[in-house]
């Protein structure tokens, strides 16, 4: 039932193309998806101060400080990751509206949860980069020791161990860590962005 006392104020509001214009880039969100472990938030990271030290204003989204904060309420479940997407591609198109580059790094583990997310953000200011390191990669890094747990029993439902990780089959940005360092990673993905967050003159 929709509750009459709510009063959008769109048409009010500074609009998207003015704060693009302001910040001299045009928004959109990245979304890298891969295994825990992959290197999606390293990479991130790295992403975020290379565009900053070449004047571009970003903003990094991912699983510790999402679910620190707005969606501390969220466990694992299949229900509770789609609201965890949910609420995540709803909080990115607000930083696009705002005219940010939105950084998401989350493991994401199946098309119709990447799915969902685009369909939200929507699909030309998305991107799916794949952050593509094997399960014996991920797991020999354990960088966060939750390979182990979940191989303990004391994780339950975890990416890769068990429950499933989807591939992408078609992403707009493919990184193998395996092979990669960070910073040819963080090459190969501004080669693709500079194509797209450049304001035309």
């Amino acid at each position: 039932m929709a509750d009459n006392n709510i009063h959008p104020v769109f048409d009010r509001l500074l609009q998207r193309e003015d704060k693009e214009a302001a910040l001299n880039q045009k928004a959109l969100v990245l979304w890298m998806t891969g295994l825990s472990g992959s290197g999606k938030s390293t990479i991130a990271i790295a992403l975020e101060r290379r565009l900053h030290n070449e004047g571009y204003f970003s903003k990094v989204l991912d699983g510790d400080n999402i679910r620190a904060g707005i969606n501390n309420n969220l466990g694992f479940s299949d229900e509770d990751r789609k609201e965890n997407i949910r609420r995540i591609s709803e909080i990115s198109k607000l930083f696009v509206d705002g005219g940010v580059i939105t950084i998401n790094s989350f493991v994401s583990p199946t098309k119709e949860i990447r799915d969902q997310a685009k369909q939200i953000i929507g699909e030309s200011d998305f991107i799916e980069v794949f952050i593509n390191a094997s399960l014996e990669v991920c797991e020999a890094r354990d960088v966060k020791g939750l390979y182990k747990k979940a191989r303990a029993g004391e994780i339950k439902d975890f990416t890769g161990i068990d429950a499933p990780f989807e591939a992408p089959e078609n992403p707009g940005i493919e990184i193998k860590t395996d092979d990669l360092t960070v910073e040819e990673s963080v090459d190969k993905i501004m080669v693709e962005l500079m194509k797209k967050i450049e304001l035309k003159k």
